[in-house]
């Protein structure tokens, strides 16, 4: 999984809740435009503000080792 696809997730995840960007934005201190960049899979997003997006949408990242 990558930036692109989390985004992905989120944005889906929010219209499933019925959220707007802007309503997303006020109940998480992060800016409209951030949301959207975010949505839109910005590799250069601020991972503390991409955890307190996912922490509000009810998401979880979970890390799992891969063999090599």
């Amino acid at each position: 999984m990558d930036i692109t696809e989390i985004g992905a997730t989120a944005k889906e995840v929010r219209k499933k809740h019925k959220l707007t960007q802007s309503e997303l934005s006020l109940s998480t201190g992060v800016g409209i435009r951030f949301i959207s960049e975010f949505e839109r899979g910005k590799a250069t997003c601020h991972w503390g503000k991409v955890l307190r997006v996912l922490n509000s949408l009810g998401l979880d990242i979970a890390l799992i080792a891969r063999g090599k």
